[in-house]
């Protein structure tokens, strides 16, 4: 079984951020980044230790959803909602790019994270999140058009270049494409001028490699290669899902052996507790271990917190829109999180 990946970010970067009832707003972005640092050279994107791909370790994200919700709930007399959305927000969290963010908007979102991330002197993680009809029509449709996305992507490029930083490319994108064949021709192509765009500008990207309960390794792979895997750093499995990490890296060492040898990061957020029966809001869930670079002595670079824990996967299991903060929720992840 698959998952769609809800509309997770859209709040946290648009005029306020939303807490089921509450209206936040954050506070402005850091007009310029600091002093750059240097970049993976675009020939060891694929070679480098995972030590020089996150240089430093993870960027603990400046304003986050978590945060602004915990200081929305303690204002309120909240304090247990409060408590759980401060346990989160202390944990490095990836910042997601999508359609929502454009120009000069866009600009600051990059800018406030590099400039963290120089400050605290490590490495920063995007998600980028606005394919053509992303989502195929689901839960989170939208998406930019064919000639806008190169563009908006080669924006993020530019800004990133001469900074450490990590992209993950378009969670879902191409595991949906066994479902979504529509897209099947056109989308492949539109994923790997994405990559070439990151990758020549030093750096690395990561693409969608499903989870073990999706598409065969197989699959998968030859969706890998269609998308210019040969020029990013490897690929992610997990995104806002559930599963644990042993099954994950079973099928990750298995996708990986199919595509040369990349290397992959896991998305750990929620599955703390496996898997649950559902991808949206399953009751029982919980934290997975804090996100971390691992030694680099596997294929596997990062255990990291892609989707962000408390967010509402969508008005299901009790759950507000998509995107919106879950305070119930949040509490019940922490609760049940991994030891």
């Amino acid at each position: 079984m698959h998952h769609r990946v809800s509309t997770l970010a859209t709040a946290a970067f648009t005029a306020a951020i939303v807490v089921v009832g509450l209206s936040v707003a954050p506070s402005s972005a850091t007009a310029a980044t600091r002093t750059a640092r240097a970049p993976i050279a675009a020939g060891t994107i694929r070679t480098a230790p995972a030590s020089a791909v996150f240089a430093g370790g993870l960027t603990v994200q400046p304003d986050n959803q978590p945060a602004a919700a915990a200081a929305a709930l303690a204002a309120q007399g909240r304090t247990a909602d409060a408590a759980a959305a401060r346990t989160i927000a202390a944990q490095p969290i990836a910042t997601w790019l999508g359609d929502w963010l454009r120009g000069d908007q866009l600009d600051r979102v990059v800018a406030r994270n590099l400039a963290a991330a120089e400050k605290s002197g490590t490495t920063p993680v995007f998600v980028t999140y606005a394919i053509p009809n992303r989502d195929c029509g689901g839960y989170s449709a939208g998406g930019l058009s064919a000639a806008e996305y190169p563009v908006w992507n080669q924006r993020i490029a530019t800004m990133l270049r001469g900074h450490r930083a990590v992209v993950l490319v378009e969670p879902d994108s191409l595991s949906h494409l066994t479902s979504c064949v529509s897209e099947s021709a056109t989308r492949p192509a539109l994923v790997a001028s994405a990559v070439r765009a990151f990758a020549d500008a030093g750096v690395p990207a990561y693409l969608d490699g499903g989870n073990e309960d999706w598409n065969p390794p197989a699959v998968q792979a030859a969706l890998l290669q269609r998308a210019g895997i040969d020029r990013a750093r490897g690929f992610y499995t997990n995104v806002a899902n559930f599963y644990g990490v042993d099954g994950e890296r079973a099928y990750a060492d298995r996708l990986s052996a199919l595509v040369g040898g990349a290397r992959y990061v896991i998305d750990v957020s929620r599955n703390g507790r496996g898997w649950r029966g559902t991808w949206c809001n399953p009751t029982g869930a919980g934290l997975g271990q804090s996100p971390r670079v691992t030694a680099g002595t596997t294929r596997l670079d990062a255990l990291l917190w892609v989707k962000t824990p408390g967010a509402s996967d969508g008005t299901c299991n009790g759950g507000p829109a998509a995107g919106t903060w879950f305070p119930a929720y949040a509490v019940a992840l922490v609760a049940n999180r991994k030891r």
